[in-house]
């Protein structure tokens, strides 16, 4: 194992999130020390909507879809993450399933920090407790604004909000894995209807569509199309 995948790299990282903070340095070395490191290839299942859940999840390298998928097939995504973010924190309050599928968008470096493990941290120290619960209402806002967006929006507007909210200095990376296949799942739609967003607001002269980037051309009238 080199270096950067060592369990004290991942202590060290781990300190820099806000889930983490309050944890004693002692306690946070003794909770790495059972974290188990695991090498995802692009498209391969990192856990199953179902299964018994068996910890809390850290994405060191590489990006990972979390979806809901019905007995078609067809995928609703809840949100893509990215290199420093860990997911599946109800396994922190509760002996649940995973609620949903995650997937590993491009090779996916990630240690699992396993539930005995948490729970004993949550028993020894409040504020760690404290914290959990906040990333945990963070994780609800989010859903409730997506359940809103999926309900209440037109596609077009919710293309909008995802460009004006992901975009960074007025463009929006498109990583490879970023089809447009990935955009109407993330949009609860499908390919064709995000082709026709997509030009439309193109030709209304809001934005520039680029094969890996969108860059915004008139921030406010987009801001206007996303609320």
């Amino acid at each position: 194992m080199s270096a950067k995948h060592s369990p004290s790299e991942l202590a060290n990282q781990l300190q820099t999130l806000s889930f983490f903070a309050g944890l004693p340095e002692l306690t946070l070395t003794e909770l790495v020390q059972t974290a188990v490191r695991r090498t995802y290839d692009p498209g391969e299942i990192i856990f199953l909507e179902g299964e018994q859940a068996t910890g809390l999840y850290f994405l060191q390298t590489g990006w990972v879809k979390i979806v809901k998928s019905n007995p078609a097939g067809r995928e609703q995504v809840l949100r893509f993450m990215e290199p420093g973010d860990t997911f599946n924190e109800i396994v922190v309050f509760a002996n649940q399933p995973n609620p949903a599928t995650a997937i590993a968008l491009e090779t996916a470096n990630v240690w699992l920090l396993p539930r005995q493990a948490l729970n004993h941290a949550l028993r020894q120290n409040p504020d760690f407790a404290q914290h959990a619960i906040a990333k945990m209402a963070e994780r609800v806002l989010h859903l409730v604004t997506l359940v809103a967006d999926l309900s209440l929006r037109p596609v077009t507007g919710r293309l909008a909000r995802l460009i004006s909210d992901g975009a960074v200095g007025g463009v929006l990376s498109r990583p490879r894995w970023y089809t447009q296949s990935e955009l109407a799942a993330r949009l609860g739609t499908v390919p064709d209807v995000v082709q026709r967003a997509l030009r439309q607001l193109e030709q209304d002269g809001l934005i520039q569509v680029e094969r890996h980037q969108i860059h915004i051309l008139d921030a406010a009238a987009l801001a206007d199309i996303a609320t």
